[in-house]
């Protein structure tokens, strides 16, 4: 199959080492530095380039806040039968913009991102398949995240975005908070210093992604229960509440069994 990754970010550079050994692969990029170390691949920074190729499957993994904008440049280049695809994290108004070209296409999310996983063993992550859109590509995606050991959930793209309002607003946002209230330490504890690389990663995610997290509309009430929790805590301690402690302790470690 020709294959073509548009961004030669990590992820990018993630996929033309996956695929590129099984099929033919090109990476565009309009910053040829990023495209110096991608080997095996044709390496194309010109969209006359892209038309040449006639790709079969797109995958766009450009930063979110430019992926519909590229997918936009790139379609009149494209073979009316190429399948369109995204990994992106977030996915509010992908469906409509889909079904508005007209083409065959599959969303996906592979969960393991470049800031936190180790590209190199991945048997403990999951991804994502949206169950809505090309049969085909959703098969094709579905066996490549099997074949490297993921735990592959199918989704639609409202399931999807519900999910993501869950597991990412509220270990993003309680971030968040941990980066405002810290001060330099001088003889950091093993926790401070776990929960402060965790909050380097999260911030340097683009402002883009972070704030399409923020602002879906389903995060809100995941920031709310933050807050009760929070509410609920501070009244735990200002009364030095030891049972009412000890309740809550009991109730959080079900949690996270």
């Amino acid at each position: 199959m020709r294959i073509l990754i548009l961004g030669a970010g990590k992820m990018g550079a993630f996929f033309v080492d996956l695929l590129s050994f099984d099929h033919e692969t090109a990476v565009y990029d309009i910053d040829s530095k990023r495209l110096r170390f991608m080997y095996n691949t044709q390496r194309f920074t010109a969209t006359d380039e892209i038309e040449a190729f006639r790709p079969e499957l797109v995958i766009n993994a450009v930063t979110l806040k430019y992926t519909l904008d590229v997918f936009r440049q790139v379609i009149p280049l494209l073979p009316q039968d190429c399948i369109l695809s995204d990994i992106s994290s977030v996915k509010t108004g992908f469906k409509e913009f889909y079904e508005s070209t007209g083409m065959r296409y599959v969303s996906t999310h592979p969960m393991f991102g470049p800031t936190f996983a180790n590209l190199g063993s991945l048997s403990h992550e999951n991804a994502i398949v949206i169950n809505e859109g090309d049969y085909m590509g959703r098969i094709f995606f579905r066996d490549l995240y099997s074949r490297l050991g993921l735990h592959v959930c199918e989704y639609s793209f409202d399931e999807h975005d519900e999910t993501m309002a869950y597991s990412l607003s509220i270990p993003f946002v309680s971030t968040f908070v941990f980066a405002a209230v810290m001060k330099h330490q001088d003889a950091p504890g093993t926790t401070f210093k776990r929960h402060l690389k965790i909050a380097q990663g999260v911030l340097s995610e683009d402002n883009c992604l972070l704030r399409e997290i923020l602002f879906n509309p389903r995060t809100k009430n995941h920031v709310e229960r933050i807050r009760q929790e929070l509410k609920d805590l501070i009244a735990i301690i200002d009364e030095r509440d030891e049972e009412a402690l000890n309740r809550y302790l009991t109730r959080i470690r079900e949690n996270i069994k």
